[in-house]
């Protein structure tokens, strides 16, 4: 099950956040922390895009400026989210050509839609590109 979903930059500031377990707003700040302390202290050449965390694992990705890293049960598959983080990557290509922090900043109440097409309660829930466009081109169209 995916605990949260963090989008940060490389200072540190949080550009989205999902949360799906009960988090006290103190527990936030200090787990948005912590987890940009350690993804990015890691080198991106010689080490994994999986880590360690508390009980829990963090899978990351990093695409230009921005770190995609999702908390997740230690039992759960981590290439399957890392072929997720991808997939979301690409779906908000699809819109904004190639997305950048000012897409998400701007434009975070439509992130936010991809982002739950995509995942409902922790878990994967749609992992076709084809039909999350088609899905996303349904409710544009209601705008």
């Amino acid at each position: 099950m995916i605990r949260f979903i963090l989008v940060q930059n490389r200072q540190g500031k949080t550009r989205l956040e999902k949360w799906y377990g009960s988090y006290t707003e103190p527990e936030r700040q200090k787990l948005k922390a912590e987890v940009h302390r350690t993804v990015a202290s890691r080198d991106q050449k010689h080490q994994s895009n999986f880590v360690e965390f508390h009980n829990h694992r963090i899978v990351y990705r990093r695409y230009a400026g921005l770190f995609f890293c999702f908390c997740i049960d230690t039992n759960d598959n981590e290439l399957s989210l890392l072929e997720a983080i991808h997939l979301f990557v690409e779906v908000l290509d699809a819109y904004h050509g190639n997305v950048c922090e000012l897409d998400l900043v701007f434009n975070f109440y439509w992130v936010y839609t991809v982002l739950d097409e995509m995942f409902l309660a922790g878990e994967i829930q749609e992992t076709s590109r084809s039909v999350i466009l088609s899905r996303m081109d349904q409710l544009g169209a209601l705008e």
